[in-house]
């Protein structure tokens, strides 16, 4: 099966979709390019428990290297409510509820545009 690399928009884009496919919730795509040279986009979502924190990173890790990307790094784990992937210029954030609300990470990159995509 040929892969096709898609831009790093598309592929944000196909992180929600599965994001949302696996029931995550608050699944907030945000828009980096120019304020910061760790990534152009944020995907950043959670997971009501351990099982479906890592139900949604497995089903991401799979459909994004189905899509032509590579997963360089991953912290974290189910279990500490808190797993990043990092696919370069994606990073995708699923946390627990307790550690979302912690981190704030929208907060933090409140300079970010938000986009808006709905299925």
């Amino acid at each position: 099966m040929e892969q096709v690399l898609l831009n790093p928009g598309k592929l944000a884009r196909t992180a929600v979709d599965v994001a949302s496919d696996k029931k995550a919730s608050d699944v907030v795509l945000l828009d980096l390019q120019g304020l910061s040279s760790i990534a152009d986009y944020f995907v950043i979502c959670s997971g009501s428990n351990e099982r479906q924190i890592q139900a949604i990173a497995d089903a991401l890790e799979e459909e994004l290297e189905k899509q032509g990307a590579s997963l360089l790094h991953q912290e974290g784990n189910a279990a500490t409510g808190w797993v990043l992937l990092d696919f370069g210029a994606l990073i995708v954030h699923i946390f627990g509820p307790r550690e979302r609300e912690y981190y704030r990470l929208e907060r933090l990159w409140s300079d970010a545009k938000t986009v808006v995509y709905l299925q």
